[in-house]
């Protein structure tokens, strides 16, 4: 869900790389780590190791697992609070350590700083692969658990941290997990900032393309907005008129794809709005502006839009976008630590749904790429226990279980950036969550800044506030 560099011109520079699909690509993009804050230390972070069971509801089952973690003791006193920064689907790194608010935040109160790694993500692999029957062991129960293990034995093994109280900080699906880590574990921690969290489990995200393209005609304007909308509806025509080939010209799309086949041509509209997706999603001042400005370039709609995309192939390449080719890269079962999306893919099948669908008319990129096409996917890379009926009953049976959009609970800062398409599965009231205007995808964790919006500045003000009457001792 997510990173600063995804600028038109990041986008391009990995677009040019040999033999990777736009599923490929976009996932990427879209599923990094937040972009870690500019470091403002040069603490020599350790990386270390605990051991976690295999299945943490089995009492009978002794298999375990090392999972990785980071740590900066450089402002640890005695008592001093745990602030821990939970990993989602992506690979940690030390960023988060050494810079930004939450490092601020922890230099203040003397604090321990910590990363954890989601289970199956980056390092902290707990099987050999990721064959489908090895992955029942990753879901969200499984990795809070494992988070809830290492908050107890890293109070109970460190000196001078035995009574230390603890704040959680996540971003995007790690900031679903620490607002319901509050929910099950409520003892564990005195307080958790969530920023752009989504909690509404739901198959058909169709909300998610609409936000897109309301912040396309918000900060690249109407004409931006309407192009790309044109521009799709005659790439969508063109197949309709049995224009294929000069399509696939147009837009540098590699031979396989086929016209024909209704799984090819929603593969082919989904990954098209998820270059969108990537550029909305991540954005940073002049990312949106940038994408629509090399669309407008274009003497008309199609040829506009047709350039843009294009340009995702490469200087020489087609681009990969046939669902035989998505279900094979999903398919790959090895350990590979830098592969995420066969593990996120899963979880969305098994637990969330979320899948960013044209099921509405209220959005810019055509109504090609139904529910279906994700359904489908979750049976042919995983197996015959995924349907549209147990989908929907896996994401019933998580809202349920965590409460949706009233998960209980108290002491967790919640944010959300007015652009980011992910704010519309989440709590968005203005008296339960704070809304920073003209910010997008986990875009408020770096330290208080001048160049801070007054929105963003008053944000992270709150939360430093908050954190103080957490950390506030208690009377005796």
């Amino acid at each position: 869900m997510m990173i600063e560099r995804t600028t038109i011109a990041a986008i391009l520079f990995l677009s040019s790389c040999h033999g990777s699909s736009i599923f490929e690509r976009t996932f990427n993009l879209l599923h990094q780590e937040p972009p870690p804050p500019p470091a403002t230390s040069r603490f020599d972070v350790a990386t270390r190791w605990i051991e976690q069971k295999l299945d943490q509801f089995n009492e009978s089952d002794t298999r375990t697992w090392k999972m990785r973690y980071m740590a900066n003791e450089q402002y640890f006193e005695e008592g001093g609070p745990l602030f821990i920064f939970v990993g989602g689907e992506w690979a940690i790194s030390s960023g988060y350590l050494t810079g930004g608010h939450m490092h601020d935040m922890a230099k203040e109160h003397k604090g321990y700083l910590f990363y954890t790694e989601h289970r199956y993500y980056g390092q902290s692999r707990p099987t050999s692969d990721l064959q489908t029957e090895n992955l029942q062991y990753l879901n969200v129960k499984q990795a809070l658990a494992d988070l809830a293990h290492f908050i107890r034995t890293v109070k109970s093994t460190t000196p001078g941290m035995e009574n230390s109280k603890v704040i959680l900080t996540g971003g995007s699906y790690s900031a679903t997990m620490v607002t319901w880590f509050k929910r099950l574990y409520p003892d564990l921690i005195v307080g958790a900032w969530s920023s752009s969290a989504p909690l509404f489990a739901k198959p058909d995200f169709v909300e998610y393309k609409e936000v897109t393209g309301r912040s396309i005609k918000l900060v690249g304007g109407e004409d931006c907005y309407n192009r790309i909308k044109n521009g799709i509806e005659s790439i969508e025509q063109m197949l309709t008129d049995n224009r294929a080939a000069e399509m696939r010209s147009l837009l540098k799309i590699c031979d396989n794809f086929d016209e024909n086949n209704d799984l090819d041509v929603w593969t082919f509209f989904s990954q098209i709005s998820d270059v969108f997706a990537g550029v909305v999603q991540t954005h940073s001042k002049g990312s949106i502006e940038g994408t629509c400005k090399r669309i407008m370039e274009g003497e008309d709609d199609l040829t506009g839009m047709s350039n843009f995309i294009a340009s995702f192939s490469g200087s020489s390449n087609c681009s990969e976008v046939s669902y035989k080719d998505m279900i094979s890269d999903l398919k790959k079962a090895d350990n590979n630590p830098n592969k995420m999306y066969r593990q996120w893919f899963y979880q969305t099948c098994n637990e969330y749904g979320w899948y960013q669908t044209s099921g509405s008319t209220a959005q810019p990129f055509g109504k090609k790429f139904p529910l279906d096409l994700y359904v489908n996917a979750c049976h042919d890379i995983y197996g015959e226990q995924f349907n549209n009926k147990t989908m929907h009953e896996n994401a019933e049976k998580t809202n349920e279980f965590f409460g949706g959009l009233n998960p209980g609970v108290e002491n967790v800062y919640i944010t959300h950036g007015e652009l980011d398409p992910w704010h519309a599965m989440g709590i968005t009231d203005s008296d339960k969550a704070t809304m920073i205007p003209l910010h997008a995808h986990c875009k408020d964790f770096g330290s208080i800044k001048s160049t801070d919006t007054e929105e963003m500045k008053a944000s992270k003000e709150k939360i430093a506030e908050l954190v103080r009457s957490w950390l506030k001792p208690e009377s005796s």
